[in-house]
């Protein structure tokens, strides 16, 4: 089925309903939302777009968002979502493996993509994007579920990004995991695009979109903790993925306003390690409102959740180790951990998290030896490891790149970080591993102290060795004044191993 489907049969029963939203300003209904994607879909193939071919976007978040998505769907085609913070040779190099036939860019992006690539580009601003959509009425193009919808390149750390292919199916799968195993939704709520929708907010687009429900784009494209807090209390009811990175910001300011955020009904946050200090004061501030997800680009947003009950639950006996785990596996999937050779390991083992089922990728684009390292009998071999619990509960402990042998012994950098953000005087911390000759390695803390603090190496040894064993503390400590990250909110360790490097 064409996710596209969606949107159509909505906007028969509920044409006149509240859909898109610049800031605070309407900027269409369901009608007119559902109208500009047809009319899109048709000037599309009048240019000449197939069932199956790929269309960019490099654009910060706005309504028009929404239109290429379902234009491009409703016509066959495949999006390419690209993050509106790459750097234009990385976009280039992104419409290029992708074999993108056109792009779709915000004026502020346009111009230096169009100095990198031959691609042709419309801007969504103009009156060329205007025209397009003013076009007849294009008949949804039939796809089936195993059809590509969506090629997402993950954002690796290391070489060149691999393309996830993401189908119809894998969607569908996903969007219904989300009132299952997430949040339920209604025609009254409003989904709020404060994370790229190029990345997880986009892919939760879709049952917003089924349920009726309205969606609001910040005024200027990108993440405003402010204009979050002012938006959601005007519209009320308004749901949002955060990275966690985004979720520190948020606690921040409305902390700093003296802000409860009535307005915000739910807040799904991944992507990332959320640690159990942030996840403690947010819930502290804002109440029951946070539920946890876990995916990856090749099972998008679809492994785990941990429910807002449990997010905020401080009655279990097990509340902070349910609190510091990502939840138990959503319905469409079969989570296990698995040892080096895949074979499933009982309850309490550490190992390699693997997953199948609905939403797992068929594989990636043009790389098959990277799909048969990724993907084995059936199986999304992640390359996160993880311990799963009695009850199902999964805790990440770190990608296997990242784990720490120093003496033949494994340290899992999460487990350190965890203990040093209890510190006062820590305000953003990540532990690697560095090179020694007598233990293999070291591990090493790179930490933001917390605002008006200093870092005193000598008070945060003393701490760590109070709270977990001592092969396991820092051997130095590294303040800087903020940590190295990807376009995602991710640290990039590979940058501080470098550093260490560099220093010897």
């Amino acid at each position: 089925m064409n996710i596209a489907h969606w949107l159509l049969r909505i906007a028969r029963v509920g044409g006149g309903e509240p859909a898109l939203f610049k800031g605070a300003e309407m900027v269409a209904d369901y009608a007119g939302f559902a109208r500009a994607a047809e009319g899109l879909a048709r000037a599309l193939v009048e240019d000449g777009l197939s069932p199956g071919d790929r269309v960019g976007l490099f654009m910060k978040n706005g309504p028009e968002y929404l239109i290429v998505y379902y234009g491009v769907w409703l016509a066959g085609g495949a999006v390419v979502p690209i993050n509106a913070k790459l750097h234009p040779k990385e976009a280039a190099w992104i419409l290029a493996d992708s074999g993108a036939s056109r792009a779709f860019v915000t004026p502020d992006l346009g111009p230096d993509l169009g100095a990198e690539t031959e691609v042709p580009l419309t801007d969504v601003t103009g009156p060329a994007f205007t025209q397009m959509t003013e076009a007849d009425p294009l008949p949804l193009v039939a796809r089936a579920e195993d059809d590509l919808a969506w090629l997402f390149y993950t954002s690796g750390t290391t070489g060149k990004p691999k393309g996830v292919q993401i189908t119809h199916g894998m969607i569908t799968a996903t969007s219904l995991c989300y009132p299952l195993d997430v949040d339920p939704v209604t025609a009254e709520d409003a989904a709020f695009y404060a994370a790229p929708m190029s990345h997880g907010a986009g892919i939760y687009a879709p049952i917003h979109v089924r349920m009726g429900a309205q969606h609001i784009c910040p005024a200027d494209g990108g993440f405003d903790p402010d204009e979050v807090l002012s938006l959601s209390e005007s519209h009320g009811s308004t749901s949002m993925f955060l990275a966690p990175t985004m979720v520190r910001r948020l606690t921040d300011a409305a902390k700093a306003a003296g802000h409860r955020a009535a307005g915000i009904k739910t807040i799904v946050y991944g992507g990332g390690p959320m640690y159990l200090a942030d996840i403690e004061e947010a819930v502290d501030w804002f109440g029951p409102k946070f539920v946890q997800i876990y995916g990856q680009g090749e099972c998008p947003m679809a492994i785990t959740a941990l429910s807002r009950a449990e997010v905020a639950d401080r009655s279990h006996p097990n509340w902070r180790a349910r609190l510091a785990s990502v939840g138990r596996a959503q319905s469409q999937v079969e989570v296990v951990i698995g040892d080096a050779d895949g074979a499933p390991l009982p309850p309490g083992e550490i190992g390699e998290i693997m997953v199948r089922g609905a939403p797992v990728m068929p594989g990636y684009w043009n790389a098959p030896e990277a799909t048969a390292k990724t993907l084995k009998d059936g199986w999304l071999m992640t390359g996160d490891i993880g311990v799963m619990d009695a009850d199902g509960y999964l805790t990440l402990q770190d990608r296997s790149k990242d784990v720490i042998i120093s003496g033949g012994s494994n340290i899992y950098p999460r487990e350190v970080e965890e203990v040093l953000l209890h510190h006062d005087s820590v305000h953003e911390v990540s532990v690697v591993g560095r090179p020694s000759e007598e233990w293999g390695e070291d591990v090493v803390a790179f930490v933001v102290p917390a605002p008006g603090a200093k870092m005193d190496p000598g008070l945060l040894d003393t701490f760590c060795r109070e709270n977990i064993a001592r092969f396991k503390r820092p051997k130095a400590y590294f303040a800087l004044p903020e940590l190295p990250k990807n376009n995602y909110g991710k640290v990039l360790k590979t940058e501080l191993r470098k550093q260490l490097t560099e220093e010897t």
